[in-house]
């Protein structure tokens, strides 16, 4: 398969929705077959979620992508992720700002990740199992926060980690179906926008969901 020639074709069609070109070239740089299982990488450039194993899935190019626009990076910000997954989302953020904290519950794909990033050159990415406490809070604040899974309210140690005129973006909503949430922090009040509707694995912790 012509995995390039692939991803040229759903660079051009997220660019009919998408406007930031940072983010499309970002997006165009990264082999996403490389983040999907052996068996999947057929599927890596249709515009849908692949599962990644232990429950957990890599999400669609067009929300990965108005995920990342609404974090509206332009190369020196650090960025807080939470969910690591496979590492993909990871990546793009590398690309797009000066250090990336990454944070995720799932031991196995913690490591995966981590190995695969550094294979492919990041130096810029730390990868750090998922504590109790939703976010990393000892690199705090962050100029953008991503979320990756699905909240049921927009969890306040989040905010708190978030700094003065920082962007966080999280699905939040049911188990099943959510909003996406962009949050802007401001010095006595936070701008709350929704960028439509989405579905989201849960997001496990305190402020979020308990593990089934």
């Amino acid at each position: 398969m012509d995995f390039e020639a692939a991803r040229a074709e759903l660079i051009e069609q997220l660019s009919t929705e998408i406007k930031n070109k940072r983010v499309l070239a970002a997006m165009r740089a990264i082999p996403r077959e490389l983040f999907v299982p052996p068996e999947s990488r057929h599927l890596a450039y249709q515009d849908k979620p692949l599962p990644i194993g232990y429950g957990q899935t890599i999400s669609q190019p067009f929300i990965i992508a108005i995920m990342t626009e609404a974090l509206e990076l332009s190369g020196r910000e650090k960025v807080l992720e939470i969910g690591t997954g496979s590492g993909y989302q990871a990546a793009i953020l590398a690309e797009l700002a000066g250090k990336v904290i990454t944070t995720e519950r799932v031991k196995p794909l913690a490591e995966m990740a981590r190995k695969l990033l550094a294979k492919l050159g990041y130096t810029n990415i730390e990868v750090h199992p998922a504590e109790e406490t939703l976010g990393w809070r000892r690199e705090a604040p962050y100029d953008a926060i991503i979320v990756t899974a699905a909240a049921p309210k927009v969890p306040p140690d989040l905010i708190a980690q978030l700094a003065i005129g920082g962007r966080l973006v999280i699905p939040v909503g049911s188990r099943h179906v959510q909003e996406l949430c962009k949050i802007s922090r401001g010095k006595k009040k936070n701008k709350l926008e929704n960028l439509g509707g989405c579905r989201f694995v849960s997001l496990i912790g305190r402020d979020a969901w308990e593990a089934e």
